[in-house]
């Protein structure tokens, strides 16, 4: 599951901080997992100085909280940097499906089908990984086909306590059959020039993180601020 793009030829501080970085948005390391300089260093063969590195630039973002005299951990996911990535995401997502029912490029339109193609095989094999990249891809996608490359970049930067979040709930539950309907309705909106219809799609569908976090929180406590 690539959450990042990476240099061609990242230096070795780089290869531990994707990795790291993956590993944490991924939930292969979940909240609240200690973590080791010496652990890490030994697992990727480094010195401890680029792991180290890879810690700070980590705790920066919001991943990875360091305490004194106590070590350093995979952060909790703090559900008010939830909320606050889904509002922005919200309101920039609704803005940019009236765009695309305004012109959307026959290429772009081609790519939500193809990938709403592999949603339906992700759910009938319970994918979870797979399922999140197409979900992904399927809203980047969108901006892509409205020329907004640079927005959808800065939705990124705030997306990383949500994302652990939305990898969660496709895991531990598999009922993806609304997630991949509102898709369809959304590209059946966008082939139709439906504009108000697909906002309010997407107003629904970016709605259910609120939903489905209340419940995440109340089945695994301790992954939460």
């Amino acid at each position: 599951m690539d959450f990042t793009l990476r240099p061609q030829q990242p230096s070795a501080r780089d290869a531990v901080y994707y990795k790291l970085r993956e590993q944490i948005l991924s939930l292969e390391l979940p909240p609240g997992t200690p973590l080791s300089e010496k652990e890490s260093s030994l697992a990727f063969q480094v010195s401890r100085t680029p792991v180290r590195e890879s810690f700070m630039r980590l705790a920066q973002e919001g991943l990875v909280q360091v305490l004194p005299q106590r070590g350093t951990y995979v952060s909790l996911i703090d559900t008010e940097l939830v909320e606050e990535a889904r509002f922005m995401r919200e309101q920039l997502e609704k803005s940019v499906i009236r765009l695309a029912c305004e012109h959307f490029p026959d290429a772009s339109l081609a790519e939500l089908e193809a990938n709403l193609r592999e949603q339906r095989e992700c759910v009938l094999n319970q994918d979870d990984k797979r399922m999140f990249e197409l979900d992904e891809a399927f809203h980047r996608t969108i901006f892509d086909g409205c020329r907004k490359q640079n927005t959808w970049a800065v939705i990124q930067q705030m997306n990383v306590h949500l994302n652990r979040s939305r990898v969660l709930r496709l895991a531990v539950d598999h009922h993806w059959s609304n997630l991949q309907t509102q898709h369809e309705q959304m590209t059946e909106a966008i082939k139709t020039h439906d504009a108000d219809r697909a906002e309010q799609l997407m107003k629904e569908h970016l709605s259910q993180n609120i939903a489905d976090l209340a419940v995440l929180k109340q089945k695994y406590p301790n992954y939460f601020k």
